[in-house]
């Protein structure tokens, strides 16, 4: 007979590489392995396995008072690892356990399936680590949020996910004020009926010292702070001390107050989307990126067009690796009309941070996504729109110009010779054309440039570039 320590070992080492309800068959061998099982719960890392066929209720009455792990798919309809066969009512039962619940991940729900949900979600879940809610795409949700979610009170909560979730403000912030252990918080396409400005949300963030991604993405521009309402910067900033990726997708006004009441000095990872709007002048968005020191020093940009938004991204060296990743830096803009994209990435690049990124910028990449069709430009402002991108790169050694932009830009570099010649990128050295032809229109278009630089003193060499896609494709055509 094994002794039932060595039991337990075993029972461990087997447990963990066998599905989430193994031990339900281990328990009904004898008493003695069942003894050994239900007297180490946390070792063996027990959760209820909700069984096809037999209703939850009946099924967690039978089993000893072990944490609950819940997840949903509305394709798949399953509770634990087994379908149900899509009976919402399990679900509904299942949340009346709130004090043993760990794990709530409950997905493509209708949206009067998710009104139940929440409605079943209005006492306090003591134990609950990771919650993720989202209902299928079924446009803007109709259903409505009681302001007691979660009871206000989760204070073992470390992930929690809302994509489209009217949650009110004041339920949210109860709830992530209760939740001091949370390291990831993602607030996703938030409809604007629930609109709350970046104070309240600053004011939420700095109990969160433990928060490592920060996720925050609205529906649409009418999310957005009342100007009359705005006020100055404050002279101080709350301190996110773990804080490694922030997200945001809204208009530049909403996250300029953000950012300028927040430090994150461990912050690796920015990403960005505006909706699209007439002017872009984020002077708070320089201001944090240059204080925050694991945000500066890249030496390579890529600019690239999709059939839905124009997105500037600034790498790190290769050589210089932060922890286990590259600090990277990703501003794109939501629109769908290239010659708004132009315009719109040309303005950002001029005037919103070109002090904190764009002078240590070496590689400069300008391509189109590679689902992208030949876009429609405007040809009263290709020119100089292109001209106004290239400026503020006054130390890009090397350009890389992708098949499809590289008939659109060498206009505009025909217009740099005489005194302009090195009025545009002065010290560029390289110029990488994709499908580079010895002869064409596009060979004719842009020899006044290279001619012109070659007399010059700074010369400028013209090589074929081959462009691996898979390299450069972000999942954002």
């Amino acid at each position: 007979m094994f002794p039932n320590v060595a039991l337990l070992e075993i029972f461990d080492f087997y447990l963990g590489t066998s599905s989430i309800h193994t031990w339900q068959t281990l328990v009904h061998v004898c008493q003695k392995w069942r003894n050994v099982i239900f007297n180490s719960p946390r070792r063996l890392n027990l959760r209820i396995y909700c069984k096809a066929g037999k209703p939850v209720k009946k099924t967690l009455d039978v089993w000893p008072p072990l944490p609950i792990k819940m997840y949903y798919d509305g394709i798949r309809n399953s509770v634990g690892d087994m379908e149900l066969g899509g009976d919402m009512e399990d679900i509904i039962a299942a949340l009346k356990y709130n004090d043993r619940v760990r794990e709530i991940q409950l997905s493509d729900t209708s949206n009067s399936e998710m009104e139940d949900i929440l409605a079943a979600m209005q006492e306090p879940f003591p134990a609950l680590k990771n919650l993720m809610l989202k209902p299928t795409n079924e446009g803007l949700p109709v259903f409505r949020v009681p302001c007691s979610f979660l009871g206000g009170s989760a204070p073992c909560l470390q992930t929690l996910s809302l994509e489209g979730i009217p949650v009110p403000f004041l339920g949210l912030r109860k709830v992530l004020l209760s939740a001091t252990d949370l390291n990831g918080l993602y607030l996703s396409n938030i409809p604007h009926s629930v609109y709350f400005s970046p104070a309240a949300i600053v004011s939420c963030l700095s109990s969160l010292t433990k928060l490592e991604i920060f996720e925050l993405t609205f529906q649409s521009p009418r999310s957005r702070p009342d100007r009359e309402s705005r006020r100055p910067p404050p002279s101080t900033c709350i301190l996110l001390p773990a804080l490694t990726r922030l997200t945001f997708q809204g208009v530049s006004e909403y996250l300029e107050d953000i950012v300028a009441q927040i430090f994150a000095p461990k912050l690796e990872t920015l990403s960005i989307t505006f909706f699209h709007q007439l002017m872009f002048d984020t002077p708070q968005l320089a201001q944090f990126i240059s204080r925050t020191p694991r945000l500066k020093g890249h030496d390579e940009a890529r600019v690239v067009f999709t059939e839905r938004t124009v997105r500037v991204t600034y790498t790190l060296p290769s050589r210089i690796l932060i922890g286990e990743s590259e600090g990277e830096i990703k501003l794109g803009i939501s629109c769908k009309k290239a010659d708004l994209q132009l315009l719109s990435i040309a303005q950002v690049c001029a005037l919103s941070y070109p002090q904190a990124l764009i002078p240590t910028v070496k590689h400069l990449y300008i391509l189109e996504g590679r689902y992208s069709s030949r876009p429609r430009w405007r040809n009263n402002i290709q020119t100089n729109q292109w001209l106004r991108l290239l400026r503020p790169f006054i130390a890009v050694r090397n350009l890389y110009l992708s098949e499809k932009i590289v008939p659109l830009i060498a206009p505009a570099l025909r217009e740099l010779v005489g005194g302009r010649v090195t009025e545009m990128l002065p010290v560029l050295q390289c110029l990488f054309l994709e499908e580079l032809q010895a002869s064409g229109l596009v060979w004719e278009t842009i020899s006044p440039f290279l001619s012109a630089r070659r007399i010059s003193t700074h010369p400028i060499d013209a090589s074929h570039w081959d462009r691996d896609d898979d390299e450069w494709w972000d999942g954002e055509d």
